[in-house]
């Protein structure tokens, strides 16, 4: 037992170093990511979505590494991976919309081209829509128009269609002299 464990000093250590730095990082984005939604006045829950897919991120690229330190080979890591884009690639192809409105999602927090609170028009030749957004989601974008019916709308659309945030219109005042 012992002169197995030996034999594999060097991994068990590049394993731990690999491990620290993995923690440090998910906290250090987690951290930069509340502080910049603290300071975009983001809310909470979407900021909870990109540390999320940020954290996804990180443990695919770990495992990646892990493979490496303890000696698996190149070509058997290519292969694999290969062959879980290509189950990947086609269960996503049949659920595109999936991904695009993901994407959309993603594109939407960071770009801020409206946000919660904002009137919208979207210019759909079809079916216009006018409505305030009541909160934007990995999905879709819930929006309350002003008869008060509420329209799940995918991200994707948003950035396909035109749209334009209507200026609320000031209250009536009377003119006096």
């Amino acid at each position: 037992m012992m002169l197995f464990i030996k034999g594999f000093e060097q991994q068990a250590i590049a394993t731990a170093i690999l491990l620290a730095v993995v923690i440090a990082l998910r906290y250090l984005s987690a951290s930069l990511v509340r502080r910049y939604s603290a300071i975009s006045q983001v809310l909470e829950f979407r900021a909870n979505l990109v540390i999320k897919y940020i954290s996804i991120f990180i443990t695919v690229v770990t495992g990646l590494a892990l493979f490496v330190i303890w000696g698996v080979d190149a070509a058997n890591i290519f292969a694999t991976v290969t062959g879980i884009m290509t189950l990947i690639g086609v269960a996503l192809f049949a659920q595109w919309s999936v991904l695009s409105n993901i994407t959309s999602g993603v594109i939407l927090l960071f770009s801020f081209p409206f946000k919660i609170g904002d009137t919208i028009r979207i210019h759909d030749k079809d079916f216009p829509i006018e409505a305030e957004i009541e909160d934007i989601r990995a999905f879709h974008t819930l929006l309350r128009t002003a008869e008060g019916e509420m329209i799940s709308y995918p991200n994707n659309l948003l950035l396909q269609k035109g749209v334009s945030i209507v200026q609320p219109t000031p209250p009536a005042r009377e003119f006096t002299d």
